[in-house]
């Protein structure tokens, strides 16, 4: 929001100097992002009125002008201005004035000093300035034309107000109501007690009874429509000065009489408009959501396919402007317009948010409109927008359509006074809070211990007591609050021995040599269908971007996404994780601190590693990383945890190279070679590595306890066991450990072998598994005799369970 000084201070004009006023309102919470000077720095500039001028006798293109610039005799000044004309007033730089920096002066700073000179064998005693040399803006295609009334020799900087301070203030999304020069005004009030000077807006009379028909179908979208007909305007009337000048300091360009009146209101009030040619319109307006394939051709020429989401203005002819956005092309007023129809509507914030977007541009009305605009200045912004283009376009006015559907419901809020002082921190009076909240115009009931407040129609950030404790503190000064360091029982946490916390999982995957990344939690919806097999994913109202329109339920499409980033920039060996939530509907779940009735947000753990397994290095050949690998780092991470991979499907991975990771009999993720069809789609040179688990279930870890460390000797056993080819390795471990007595430290696979031809001893479809099986006694050294007799437990067990035998 950009605005100069003096247009604020006609509001409100508190005791305060430019650079106080600026501070008061960043202490505020109305953040003054910039603050800058009308035009730069000069000298020496003046009135000068053209009393008479001819033609230079050396140069065509040149004019040798008398000029009355309050001196004690008339100047005479060379001028090249296509403009020039007798009687004009003018800016006139005289000798010695410094001018701003322009050209090869402007790099290094230096001003531009006025000499006198001769042009053309003709003298000059200074120059007569276009807006470009003043710095005002980039033209220069004349002379910058003064008020008529301005006199001669006086300072054009007092002229043209050109020491006006422009602010430019960063506004938080729920400040709507400070995005018109009356809001921020309404604020300085509030915080200076300085008094506020409301602009009256007296009702326009009208001279005709002429009106336009206006209806609305879907109150959700807009709950109030006004309109009025103005006729026989003359829309070539140029914007005076005045107006030209505000608009141009708060950043808007002048376009058309019509248009900066509407502009300037918007400004002024925080009320955007509209202006129809009312020629134009066919039958009478309808507020209505789109309906599939309607089209629409906007101001901005950009051709937009309307839907049932998307709310639009329209008449008998079909849409004629999205409502709160842009108008249309077919019924805009132009400089042959003669009859108007002015429109100034409310329109609900989740209506008009996301749509402007969606369509890849933005208006300052849609900036509005998605914040809240006050719902009760409809008619306030038709009669002051009336008045100016009567008084510079002419015309006649019709009587002001008022069209009330449901506008919303302010819902009163109640703080409690010792609640505000204990959020602040610091003592401050319930007089004082009572004083602030007249101040903002809040109405408000109080009781002994608690103040119930209703904010004004303006105000769309007030819902929550937290919302008024807020207001307590900017309005008595946040720099006025002392920072003193809270003050509290210092007590050690509890540190629990029987889990590990988030923090340490991550530090576990570091240590394999891991890079922890940060998605978003939303994502492409094709990812969703593809990499997640989810058809019906959770959708986000507002997406920030049309490729992050739902929430994710895995984290394999970040991870794959992350593996593109880094390839597309030449870096071929990726090995990152993310820990981090996704969501999936739930109806189990409650309403609670961390989470929403209806979704369950479970914490998973992801890791993508793509290239080679190591860095390279002389010790080692390079290989690809493999299935292997990763799931080692996996088993790494959640040690001591022993889950079971079992051979399973996954949309995202690779239907031969897939597994399920199952712990204590429920499957808690999958890990495997990302599946051909999306290496492809996806671009990828190899298939990356990847795995996700739930976090929850890993995180648990047995107590620790003292163990005896043996100090007899161990004795090793090897196992070799034929089996059918089908059998997980992990089956038969699982079994000869369930079986295994108390002698037992260890039993690890450390071979496999599958048959190439009959002679082995083995048919197509066994496979042998060898066995390491590690034996220690705490009390005693065991004897051959102890530990053949634990084998042959070991290979009972495997035999009875899975028909095992030991390979000759």
């Amino acid at each position: 929001m950009k605005f100069p000084e003096s247009w604020l201070r006609s509001f409100v004009n508190p005791p305060l100097s430019s650079a106080e006023l600026a501070h008061t309102l960043t202490m505020s919470g109305l953040e003054v992002e910039e603050t800058e000077a009308a035009a730069p720095a000069f000298t020496g500039i003046v009135v000068g009125e053209i009393k008479s001028f001819e033609k230079h006798p050396n140069a065509d293109r040149l004019n040798v002008c008398q000029v009355d610039a309050g001196q004690d005799h008339l100047l005479n000044i060379v001028c090249g201005a296509p403009n020039v004309a007798a009687g004009m007033k003018v800016p006139c730089a005289l000798i010695g004035a410094q001018l701003p920096p322009a050209g090869d002066d402007k790099a290094d700073g230096k001003p531009f000093e006025i000499k006198r000179a001769k042009m053309r064998g003709v003298e000059s005693e200074g120059m007569l300035c276009s807006a470009r040399e003043l710095g005002m803006s980039d033209d220069h295609s004349g002379l910058l034309p003064l008020p008529a009334d301005a006199v001669p020799g006086t300072n054009v900087r007092e002229v043209l107000n050109l020491d006006d301070t422009l602010f430019t203030i960063k506004l938080t999304p729920n400040r709507a109501d400070a995005l018109s020069v009356l809001g921020v005004a309404r604020d300085v009030a509030a915080i200076t007690s300085a008094p506020f000077q409301p602009l009256a807006v007296p009702a326009v009379q009208p001279t005709m009874d002429d009106k336009f028909t206006a209806k609305i179908t879907d109150a959700d979208g807009c709950g109030r429509f006004t309109g009025r007909v103005i006729k026989g305007v003359n829309a070539k009337a140029p914007t005076p000065a005045w107006m030209v000048e505000r608009l141009a300091r708060s950043g808007q360009r002048s376009i058309s009489a019509l248009v900066d009146v509407t502009n300037y209101v918007m400004l002024e009030l925080g009320r955007p408009l509209h202006v129809y040619d009312l020629d134009k319109l066919q039958g009478g307006i309808d507020v209505r959501f789109g309906r599939k394939g309607e089209k629409l051709k906007l101001l901005n020429e950009q051709t937009v396919e309307l839907d049932e989401t998307v709310l639009a203005i329209t008449d008998a002819s079909g849409p004629i402007g999205l409502a709160g956005i842009m108008g249309g092309d077919s019924t805009k007023a132009e400089l042959t317009t003669t009859n108007v129809y002015l429109e100034s509507a409310f329109f609900y914030p989740l209506a008009i948010q996301g749509r402007a977007r969606r369509f890849n541009f933005t208006s300052d009305a849609s900036h509005r409109f998605e914040r809240g605009v006050d719902f009760n200045n409809n008619v306030d912004g038709i009669e002051r927008a009336t008045r100016l283009i009567l008084d510079i376009c002419g015309g006649q006015a019709g009587p002001t359509v008022d069209t009330v559907a449901k506008l919303p419901v302010r819902k009163p809020v109640t703080m409690r006074i010792a609640r505000c002082v204990k959020i602040i921190g610091k003592q401050i009076s319930a007089d004082e809070m009572a004083a602030t909240f007249t101040r903002l115009g809040f109405e408000q009931t109080r009781t002994a211990d608690a103040f119930t407040v209703t904010a004004p129609s303006y105000r769309f950030d007030i819902e929550i007591e937290e919302d008024l404790i807020e207001e307590v503190a900017r309005i008595h000064g946040f720099e006025n609050i002392p920072a003193a360091p809270p003050l509290a029982r210092a007590e050690m946490m509890q540190s629990r021995e029987d889990g590990i916390s988030l923090t340490t999982l991550k530090e576990l995957a570091a240590a394999r040599d891991y890079q922890e990344v940060i998605n978003f939690s939303f994502v492409d919806e094709k990812w969703e269908r593809e990499l997640a097999g989810n058809e019906a994913p959770i959708k986000l109202l507002n997406p920030i971007a049309s490729q992050m329109g739902v929430m994710r339920s895995s984290l394999f499409g970040s991870l794959i996404a992350n593996v593109a980033y880094n390839l597309n920039r030449r870096e071929p060996r990726v090995r990152v994780f993310e820990l981090g939530p996704v969501f999936k509907r739930d109806a189990s779940v409650q309403d609670g601190p961390l989470q929403v009735a209806g979704y369950a947000q479970p914490r998973m753990l992801g890791a993508v590693a793509f290239g080679t397994a190591y860095e390279e290095q002389w010790g080692a050949k390079a290989r690809p990383v493999d299935y292997f690998d990763v799931k080692g780092d996996l088993e790494a991470v959640i040690a001591p945890w022993e889950p079971e991979f079992i051979a399973s499907a996954h949309p995202a991975l690779h239907p031969g190279r897939c597994a399920a990771i199952r712990l204590d009999g429920r499957v808690i993720g999958h890990i495997g070679e990302l599946h051909p069809r999306w290496v492809k789609e996806y671009g990828l040179p190899a298939a990356p590595v990847l795995f996700e688990i739930e976090a929850a279930p890993v995180l648990l870890r047995a107590q620790p306890c003292y163990a005896e460390v043996s100090k007899f000797p161990p004795i090793i056993r090897d196992l070799a066991l034929v089996v059918p080819a089908g059998l997980a390795a992990a089956a038969i471990l699982k079994t000869l450990q369930a079986a295994a007595p108390g002698v037992v430290t260890g039993i690890s696979l450390f071979d496999e072998y599958r048959p190439t031809n009959a002679a082995a001893g083995l048919s197509e479809t066994e496979k042998s598994l060898a066995f390491r099986v590690v034996m220690q006694d705490t009390k005693k050294t065991l004897t051959d005799a102890e530990a053949d007799e634990t084998r042959e437990i070991l290979v009972a067990a495997a035999t009875n369970k899975h028909g095992a035998r030991l390979r000759a």
